[in-house]
């Protein structure tokens, strides 16, 4: 007995841990114990994982190398988990250790595949959420996708996110998603527009929302005059809007102020184009210097089109612009920018511009913005030789 109880010791349990799992005392140190850890030793456990994943799955101490263990990782890798990020699969989610691969498991990995999940996609989806081979279909994942398209998302667009963020499934339905969902509506949020919010920023299901939305609310009213009406316009157009920090939103603000617009025109600008407040402000300088020096124009055009600031100066803006004045066109901001590379190489072969087609749409595609955005405010270092995030711990209930 003793022998087993300084081994256990010097895994780095306490006696508290052993009296939580006292049946690790009836374990042969060189019968079970020591087959087990040098079999999660050789696969790349860390030596300083083991005590945190004994605690949570002592039962591995007296489980089969052959029989219990040596499946699982079979089944990890067939999933495509590479063989390097195994061991951390298991660190952060030792209980599937002791799963049955005809049980959780399986169902639930069918079932994503089922609603479009990639199955090449399958492997970074277990390497970065392990937990979702735990989680029973009917209980969780499936009211969890029903949800989703009760309010508006399609299957494939709830897989897509389960594929980038597989952590949303970890979001309690009911503690959590719904309540953050009424929140958004509370605020003014359409209801026509909670799938593109969803689709575009999912990590907002999870989040503690209701404070937020009430902090940054009063902020934009206070600092940039928006009103609650169109506060909810702010969050439908970028979401993200929600995590930008005081600092950045009234540093955002002087600058455009500095620049000559009045506040209501930056509420304007604001409401229009809220990736405005999460720009790199170096870039929105050389981009205002450009506008108001070579181009010329009046201010009253960036508050009609602020998405100017969200244009590459050098690989858009500025040939453009020159290439318009050589044609000597006069066009709006929109007709400049908004629309396609090969639009604009066709108009540039007209002689004249129409009515038809200075009548462009002043908005702009939020998608590819607002996807810019999140990297900005989410600062997701990842590994490129490998899919295990150990950031996404915080979004587990």
């Amino acid at each position: 007995m003793r022998e087993r109880v300084e081994f256990l010791h010097s895994l780095g349990l306490s006696n508290e841990d052993l009296a939580a799992y006292p049946l690790a005392l009836g374990c042969s140190v060189r019968k079970n114990m020591v087959p087990v850890l040098d079999y999660l030793g050789k696969l790349g456990v860390r030596q300083d994982a083991l005590p945190d994943l004994l605690r949570r799955y002592p039962q591995v101490l007296h489980a089969s190398v052959v029989v219990d263990l040596a499946p699982v990782v079979k089944y990890l890798q067939g999933m495509d988990v590479r063989p390097h990020d195994v061991p951390r699969v298991l660190e952060r989610y030792p209980e599937l250790l002791g799963f049955k691969l005809e049980g959780t498991m399986s169902t639930s990995i069918a079932y994503l595949v089922g609603i479009g999940v990639a199955r090449r996609q399958v492997g970074s989806v277990i390497t970065r959420f392990p937990e979702v081979l735990g989680m029973r279909v009917g209980k969780i994942i499936k009211p969890f996708v029903e949800h989703l398209e009760g309010i508006g998302l399609q299957r494939l667009a709830i897989a897509r996110i389960v594929e980038k963020k597989p952590y949303v499934l970890g979001f309690g339905l009911e503690n959590k998603v719904k309540p953050n969902i009424e929140a958004l509506l509370e605020f003014g949020v359409r209801k026509e527009a909670l799938a593109f919010i969803v689709a575009q920023y999912p990590d907002i299901l999870g989040i503690e929302l209701r404070d937020k939305l009430a902090a940054q609310q009063s902020l934009f009213e206070s600092s940039i005059l928006v009103s609650s009406e169109d506060f909810g316009r702010v969050i439908e157009r970028m979401p993200q809007a929600i995590s930008l920090g005081r600092t950045a939103v009234l540093k955002h603000v002087n600058f455009l102020t500095s620049c000559g617009f009045l506040l209501s025109q930056v509420s304007k600008m604001v409401v229009a184009c809220p990736q405005l407040l999460a720009l790199n402000m170096d870039i929105m300088k050389m981009s205002f210097e450009y506008f108001q020096n070579e181009m010329e124009r009046d201010l009253e055009e960036l508050v009609e089109f602020p998405a100017f600031f969200t244009y590459g100066l050098e690989s858009t803006v500025r040939p453009r612009h020159e290439m318009v004045a050589k044609k000597g066109f006069t066009c709006s901001l929109a007709w400049l920018l908004n629309c396609s590379d090969a639009k604009f190489d066709e108009r540039m072969k007209y002689d004249t511009i129409g009515i038809e087609e200075m009548e462009v749409d002043n908005s702009f595609d939020t998608n590819t913005l607002s996807e810019r955005v999140e990297d900005e405010v989410e600062d997701e270092d990842r590994d490129e030789d490998s899919d295990y995030d150990s950031t996404d711990d915080e979004f587990i209930e």
